[in-house]
């Protein structure tokens, strides 16, 4: 199954299934793939789903569509190829028995231990999870194959992880491990 995985500053904030023969991409609110930007236009490209193949359409946007760094105006996508739009990086990728292979059952949770939502639990169950506050410190918990991992997305302060700073490098998360975003404490617990 051809999907696209979206990232922002090195943080992957989306993952997208191609099912739909058209998929388009671009600031405004209805697109399929909001990418909220100012380089980015309202209506920016599409992805098209043909057959088994996908063909990415930039449409007349005004800063352009690249794919592995040249800009490009209609070109047919291949397994890796890079898409870049405005700050956004989007991976396609379509490897044959990776979308199909079982999943594994993760659950977990982010349990927070200290501010005023003390005692709530946030259920880990998106692809990607961003907690924090906006404009002061974000980070982001990914749900991966094997297991969950951390980064740094927004903030002066990075979060820690059992004391230590997380950057905008991806960080495995283990049960039990505990967080500090901006003063809040908080546990990852897999159940």
């Amino acid at each position: 199954m051809p999907r696209v995985i979206v990232s922002l500053d090195g943080a992957v904030i989306k993952e997208v299934q191609l099912t739909k023969d058209r998929t388009a991409l671009g600031r405004r609110p209805y697109n399929d793939i909001v990418l909220d930007n100012l380089a980015v236009s309202g209506e920016h490209a599409v992805l098209q789903l043909s057959g088994n193949e996908v063909h990415l359409e930039d449409l007349n946007s005004t800063n352009g569509t690249y794919m592995n760094g040249k800009a490009v105006k209609k070109r047919l996508l291949l397994n890796n190829d890079t898409i870049d739009i405005g700050k956004y990086k989007i991976k396609y990728t379509d490897e044959p028995g990776e979308a199909r292979a079982p999943a594994t059952n993760l659950n977990a949770v982010i349990k927070l231990l200290s501010g005023a939502a003390a005692g709530r639990e946030v259920p880990l169950v998106k692809v990607v999870t961003t907690i924090g506050r906006p404009g002061v410190a974000v980070a982001a918990i990914t749900k991966r194959t094997l297991g969950f991992v951390v980064t740094h997305v927004e903030g002066t302060k990075p979060p820690s992880l059992n004391g230590t700073p997380v950057g905008a490098e991806p960080v495995g998360l283990k049960d039990g491990d505990l967080l500090d975003l901006a003063g809040t404490q908080m546990q990852f617990v897999q159940r």
